[in-house]
């Protein structure tokens, strides 16, 4: 389909960004590599009077070793967060997430940060920083907040951005300990009917989900467990516990519940349990 018709905007810097959205409020869309909201407009289920385009900003593109975490810039593209040197070895987790996105061209056109503003539930990336305890940092008419994974995503394409915001930064702890990606889907590029990111490390679990709710969420029964010092077939067991999947053409709710117990089990046993 063709999308309603809009004006094009392109900013250079962060701040005119931030001008931009609290010139046009709800009125406006932020477009980054375009992967996430493109296909929205096409169906017309995005209709941004302007579409602001922040591609070109610079500085927004790194990936830095902070000691205990790692930065990356919220331009970063998927490609580049997997060929990275210091996410191979300090977070292999989100390296090798990233590796899973789409095909190649998504790859090399989707950005870290439109994939998690975005906050589609159905999206790895999202699940894997979650696992991870990452946080996300905004900026704003009022400078810069830093927002923890667990309270970034609010409901269905929803996040905790404020009218305003531009989120400009990730930032994930260090975790060379055991890690797991585990998605099941039709064809390697489609999105997962079921995914899982777990990472273990200093006596700790982080278990997040794809595609088993309206927002990224954790397996906090299967975490719970694990730190009670459950078994994994029996912490994987509780993995859709106190959640409600969607249900679509791919699959019932039933049965990404059977297989989020299937891919939690997987997923823990490759990460060390």
């Amino acid at each position: 389909m063709i999308p309603a018709a809009f004006e094009y905007r392109r900013v250079h810097t962060v701040e005119d960004a931030v001008a931009q959205l609290g010139e046009l409020g709800d009125d406006a869309k932020l477009l980054a590599g375009g992967h996430s909201l493109l296909p929205l407009m096409r169906l017309r289920l995005a209709t941004p009077a302007v579409v602001v385009d922040i591609g070109r900003v610079e500085g927004l593109s790194y990936v830095r070793d902070e000691g205990d975490q790692v930065a990356i810039g919220a331009l970063t593209r998927h490609r580049d967060v997997e060929i990275s040197p210091v996410l191979r070895e300090m977070v292999p987790l989100l390296a090798h997430a990233a590796s899973q996105v789409g095909d190649p061209q998504v790859r090399h056109r989707g950005t870290i940060g439109g994939s998690l503003a975005h906050g589609d539930p159905a999206s790895d990336l999202p699940a894997v920083v979650l696992a991870l305890g990452g946080t996300l940092v905004a900026q704003g008419p009022g400078g810069r907040r830093e927002i923890p994974a667990g309270e970034f995503f609010t409901g269905f394409l929803e996040t905790a951005l404020e009218p305003g915001e531009v989120l400009v930064e990730v930032r994930v702890p260090a975790s060379p300990g055991g890690w797991s990606f585990q998605k099941f889907n039709r064809r390697a590029q489609d999105w997962a009917i079921v995914g899982v990111a777990a990472v273990r490390r200093n006596g700790s679990s982080g278990v997040a989900l794809v595609n088993m709710g309206s927002t990224p969420v954790r397996a906090r029964a299967t975490e719970e467990a694990l730190a009670s010092g459950a078994s994994v077939a029996d912490a994987a067991a509780l993995a859709a516990e106190g959640l409600d999947p969607p249900a679509d053409l791919n699959a019932s709710p039933e049965f990404r519940a059977h297989l989020a117990r299937v891919l939690v089990r997987r997923a823990l046993e490759e990460a060390g349990g």
